[in-house]
């Protein structure tokens, strides 16, 4: 059997998963890591990805998170992100019009600020997409 860590994941409404798992893969604002047990410490920004928890059974598990900060320390790993959501938690209509909108900004936009923050509306949308979609299979 795989060595198991504490992980806890937080946003600012819940704790929205604490148990310990085999692994943990996500981006970073560098690009993507996966954590194992006994994994160097670090504290770094998370990107909003498709957070990916492998559990106690080795089963792989999905969700999406916005923006973050992972810190990996010996005792657990602790991720504190604006939002999380379990593909059955995202509404998918909901996920459909954000997209909608961000690409409409980003196509009628005359400011950078509002093409940036379009952007990051749209890939925060997609990823929702993304992960509901998985619950489908």
């Amino acid at each position: 059997m795989a060595a198991l860590f504490k992980l806890e994941v937080h946003t600012p409404y819940r704790r929205f998963f604490a148990g310990e798992v085999e692994a943990l893969t996500l981006t970073l604002s560098d690009g993507e890591i996966t954590v194992y047990a006994k994994h160097s410490f670090f504290t770094a920004p998370a990107a909003a990805c498709v957070l990916r928890v492998k559990d106690k059974t080795g089963r792989w598990k999905e969700a999406f998170i916005a923006e973050g900060l992972l810190e990996v320390k010996s005792h657990n790993t602790i991720l504190l992100t604006d939002a999380a959501e379990w593909p059955d938690e995202i509404d998918r209509e909901r996920a459909e019009e954000a997209k909608k909108r961000a690409e409409e900004t980003i196509n009628q936009s005359t400011f950078k600020f509002e093409s940036i923050n379009a952007e990051a509306a749209l890939k925060r949308a997609k990823l929702r997409l993304r992960v509901a979609a998985s619950n489908l299979r």
